[in-house]
């Protein structure tokens, strides 16, 4: 995957030069399926910022109903934030999940262990009281 965020990246970077419409219209898929891809691993993953993020780069790089901002002056900001997003989510990934490794091996060998719990159900009561003398 993070070659494929990596090629969104540097797309969104190659579309604030003036280009051919055929471009942006093939940009526009491209960075559909990246942020649908980042959008499906961060709601799995339970990072919600990060799906709202994308979903809002969804929206506006879909391409089958396309947002048109009409001015290239608006959407250099827009390439360049998005291009910095998915740069972001390529390489600051796998710091992520190596230290939610470590933190589970961690847990792993700090557990202690298990006594059998002892439940009142069985516990045997004797109901009849003993005989005093």
């Amino acid at each position: 995957m993070k070659p494929f965020l990596t090629l969104c990246a540097v797309s969104c970077f190659v579309a604030v030069f003036r280009l051919p419409v055929e471009y942006y219209t093939i940009l526009r898929i491209i960075i559909s399926i990246g942020a649908l891809l980042v959008l499906y691993n961060a709601v799995r993953f339970k990072q919600y910022y990060f799906s709202i993020i994308f979903l809002f780069i969804l929206i506006l790089f879909n391409p089958v109903f396309p947002i048109y901002l009409y001015r290239k002056s608006v959407w250099i900001p827009v390439d360049i934030i998005t291009g910095i997003l998915f740069l972001l989510i390529a390489f600051a990934k796998k710091s992520e999940e190596k230290k939610e490794e470590i933190m589970e091996t961690v847990e792993e060998t700090t557990a202690y262990p298990t006594q059998p719990r002892l439940h009142s159900r069985d516990i045997i009561v004797n109901p009849k009281k003993p005989k005093e003398n």
